[in-house]
């Protein structure tokens, strides 16, 4: 589409042909180990994941059981961060838990 400025300069304006494509989301996941207290998973998901204590309970028994559990879905530098402030926690605290984000 082309317009006019005030001179009568002929402006093109390029038409998004590309669509804007959203950026691609990471899902943070826990993976259980053998060492960290049941408790301590279910607050650092109530805490880092802004989860209920039931929906906490409900992940923390996800990953007991199936090796693995989704905390949620995040850009790319959210989910980063979120990662590293679990790890972070759980060293600080002495507990060997694994926090990781995979492309969702």
């Amino acid at each position: 589409m082309a317009t006019k400025d005030q001179n009568d300069t002929v402006i093109e304006r390029k038409e998004q042909q590309e669509k804007l494509q959203p950026p691609p989301m990471y899902q943070v996941l826990l993976l259980n180990d053998d060492y960290t207290p049941m408790e301590f998973v279910v607050a650092i998901i109530q805490e880092y994941f802004n989860k209920d204590r039931e929906t906490a309970t409900q992940i923390m028994l996800k990953v007991h059981r199936d090796g693995k559990g989704m905390c949620g879905v995040y850009p790319k530098d959210i989910a980063s961060t979120k990662v590293e402030l679990v790890l972070t926690h759980a060293r600080k605290a002495g507990h060997p838990l694994q926090c990781v984000m995979e492309e969702a």
